[in-house]
């Protein structure tokens, strides 16, 4: 089984809406009990990990960071590990978040002019302009904005 979730805001808001229109009486059991609108849009999206992604499947996923704090990223992150502990769940996830590509023994593919190959998590830019952003904030923003 495999299970593609679209995280843009406004999918998330469409399926949130009509969760809330179905006359199902526990219709939000498998979402942690309450409304996904009565959440903000990452902690409704994190209830629909714990509550709906334990099963045995693959997982496709498009940015979920988009949806989600630094901190809820890390969230996310036990919470994939959790649930490929056993092997039965795999995630493919298309991110820009060097947080989430810092998921253990990940196998990141990096797709550019020259085709797909594997990239080791370090040299990836998503990490390169982070720490170097990180690490030199006041010099890069000074070249940014040409005030050098």
């Amino acid at each position: 089984m495999y299970v593609r979730l679209f995280t843009r805001a406004e999918t998330f808001y469409h399926f949130a809406t009509h969760l809330d229109h179905l006359e199902h009486p526990g219709k939000y059991a498998a979402y942690g009990g309450q409304s996904l609108h009565d959440q903000s849009h990452g902690e409704a999206f994190l209830s629909l990990f714990l509550h709906r992604f334990n099963k045995k499947a693959i997982y496709l996923l498009d940015e979920p960071e988009a949806a989600l704090s630094p901190a809820r990223q890390l969230t996310f992150l036990r919470i994939m590990h959790e649930f490929t502990k056993n092997g039965d769940v795999q995630f493919i996830i298309a991110t820009h978040s060097p947080i989430l590509l810092g998921f253990p023994d990940a196998t990141i593919l990096q797709f550019d002019e020259n085709g797909m190959s594997p990239i080791e998590y370090e040299m990836t830019s998503h990490y390169q302009i982070t720490k170097y952003f990180l690490s030199h904030r006041e010099k890069m923003l000074a070249d940014l904005f040409n005030e050098n």
